[in-house]
């Protein structure tokens, strides 16, 4: 991850944090590229588990908490370094994650237990 490269400006009382924006673009697409990866293996091992309804979409919301919490230890309390909040990287890219999960998850179960 790429360390953020601004710095604090304070006028009048008022603290104004500056980003950099290609290092936070930087560190976006590698979480991104971490989430689709996660939900590439994890869809794969729904399907060859044979994890149907609602335990297949749990198995999904478990594997994507887990790289939140590992993202989150990696970047340690000094989040604010690589991040802009730390919801976002829970939450941007979560739909488009679970349909490559999906995708994955019925093309392994249909491989395994179907044919």
């Amino acid at each position: 991850m790429e360390k953020e490269k601004g710095f604090k400006l304070e006028k009048s009382g008022v603290e104004i944090r500056v980003y950099n924006e290609s290092a936070i673009r930087h560190n976006v697409a590698v979480v991104e590229y971490c989430r689709t990866c996660t939900a590439v293996f994890s869809g794969m091992g729904a399907g060859i588990l044979g994890l149907t309804n609602l335990y297949g979409f749990g198995f999904y919301f478990v594997a994507i908490i887990g790289l939140w919490l590992i993202l989150i230890a990696k970047a340690g309390t000094n989040y604010q370094s690589y991040f802009t909040s730390r919801r976002s990287l829970l939450t941007n890219g979560f739909f488009g994650a679970l349909f490559t999960y999906i995708l994955c998850w019925t093309f392994a179960y249909g491989m395994v237990h179907v044919y």
